[in-house]
């Protein structure tokens, strides 16, 4: 029996250095709450929101941009396009208040994104199977669907004298979205446009001049 035993020792030895050599190493991914698509939907919206922006004021003023009430998820971005569309106005940028002529304070009404779905056919549903509510869960059963995903900016603000205080008038809702579209036939064929689009850059320059 000792002999039998020494052999099969040896081969649990080598079997579990073979397994340690296997199981070392691994990678780990992460996972933002947005997905590249969706931050891309919210990024061309509040740039379309922002197209044409001027104040009620001579080019060349100065403007300082309060951004204390503009919150939320995504809003850098969109700050930076209202700067930038004011700078791409003739508009002066401040630093802070004492440097400025006027105050714009802008605040966010909505930045986020929408989704509508149309099926021809059976959606996808849950349905309760037992008076504890308990859930099954039926797939999708269409001949042809078809989803909108749209990011949806909305901006305001006002203008005040920035020594002062005095009103100097406000600004409208800037209102900007971005649609993608996809199609799908039969739960297999799909077509349309799948997901946003990262910016175009024109070859061999990688800036424009105001």
């Amino acid at each position: 029996m000792r002999g039998l035993a020494r052999p099969m020792m040896a081969r649990l030895a080598i079997g579990g250095l073979l397994l340690g050599a296997a199981a070392c190493a691994s990678t780990t991914e992460t996972f933002p709450g947005r997905t590249a698509t969706e931050q891309l939907l919210m990024a061309r919206a509040a740039d379309k929101a922002v197209e044409g922006l001027s104040l009620p004021l001579p080019t060349a003023s100065s403007i300082f941009v309060d951004d204390v009430y503009f919150q939320g998820e995504g809003t850098r971005y969109a700050i930076s396009a209202i700067r930038a569309a004011l700078s791409d106005a003739g508009y002066r940028l401040a630093p802070n208040k004492e440097a400025a002529d006027a105050v714009f304070e802008i605040r966010v009404g909505a930045m986020s994104l929408e989704q509508m779905r149309r099926v021809v056919g059976l959606p996808e549903m849950r349905i309760p199977i037992n008076e504890t509510l308990n859930v099954v869960s039926l797939p999708e059963l269409s001949v042809y669907s078809n989803r909108d995903r749209v990011g949806v900016a909305e901006f305001s603000g006002f203008l005040y004298e920035a020594r002062t205080g005095a009103p100097l008038g406000a600004v409208m809702p800037m209102i900007g979205s971005y649609r993608i579209r996809s199609h799908k036939a039969f739960m297999v064929v799909a077509w349309g446009q799948q997901q946003a689009q990262p910016g175009l850059r024109d070859p061999g320059s990688s800036w424009t001049e105001f």
